[in-house]
This record gives C-alpha cells, structure tokens and sequence, in this order.
C-alpha cells in the first residue's frame, strides 16, 4: 500500500505542477499580448494539453478517493448491504469502462506516433497529450481497483 500512497502522491503532485505551468503560461500570454503586443502563438494549444493532462490524471485521483459524480439519492434510502452492492457494482463497471476505452483508444495513440503526427502551432508529437488518456484512464482503473480491494480487507461494522 505504500507504493500506492506514492503513486497517489506523484499524482497530485503531477496534476499541480501541470496547472501551475498552464496558469504561468496563460499569466505570459495575456502580458505579452496586452503589455509587449506579442502573444506566445502556441499558447492556446499548449493550455489544451496542460488541460488534458490535468483532467485525465486527476480522473484518477477522483477514482480512489470514490468522489466520482453520482446518482445516489436513492442508494442512501437502500439497505446498507444493497448499498454496498450497488457501490461495488459501480466500481467494477467503472473498471470495465476504463479497460474498454484503453483497448479501443490505444490504436489511435499509436497511429500518431507511428506517422509522428504533431500540433498545428506548437510542434508538439499529438502522441504525448493523447497518450494521457488512456494512461490516466488506466491509473483510474488501477486506484479503484485498489480501493475496491481494501474495502474488503477493512473491518466493517456489524
């Protein structure tokens, strides 16, 4: 469990260093475009990615902690051993749509690094920004997954 607390970490602290360079990034562009009259011409595009990246990792994130968006209003009047089930049943489905959107989209990630397919502005390899998705897709299934597990190891009440 250890190696995943760092996983989780290096995650957070990923998702924030990705921000911050996206913030920075944006601070630049709005005084080089109002102050200089010089904008950065890749800003934009550059943002997108930082943005991409962001989400998908901290995707994960969301995942572990189990603070995904929800319809339980109805799952709190339930019994808590129906409860339980549906929340299991959620995890694994979630499981299932992450492995599912991995196998389907990876071959889209590897036409672009096989034709080296690049942005439009900034020259950035398309494989780098895409290849996140099914990266932090696959951390999502991973960290729920985990989580999944040691909620059956944890004590439960009677």
């Amino acid at each position: 469990m250890i190696f995943i607390r760092g996983l989780v970490l290096a995650i957070q602290g990923l998702t924030a260093v990705l921000m911050l360079i996206a913030v920075a990034l944006n601070a630049a562009n709005i005084v080089g475009r109002y102050v200089f009259f010089r904008p950065i011409a890749s800003a934009e595009e550059i943002m997108l990615f930082l943005l991409v990246g962001t989400v998908f990792l901290g995707n994960a994130m969301v995942g572990f902690e189990g603070k995904q968006l929800r319809m339980d209003v109805i799952l709190h009047a339930l019994p808590p051993a129906l409860h339980r089930a549906f929340d299991i049943a959620a995890d694994l489905t979630m499981i299932a749509v992450c492995v599912i959107l991995i196998v389907l989209g990876w071959p889209a990630v590897q036409m672009l690094a096989d034709f080296d397919q690049r942005s439009q502005a900034a020259e950035i390899p398309m494989v780098i920004p895409q290849a996140l998705v099914p990266i932090g897709l696959g951390l999502n299934a991973l960290l729920v997954g985990v989580r999944l597990i040691a909620s059956f190891r944890a004590p439960r009440p009677c």
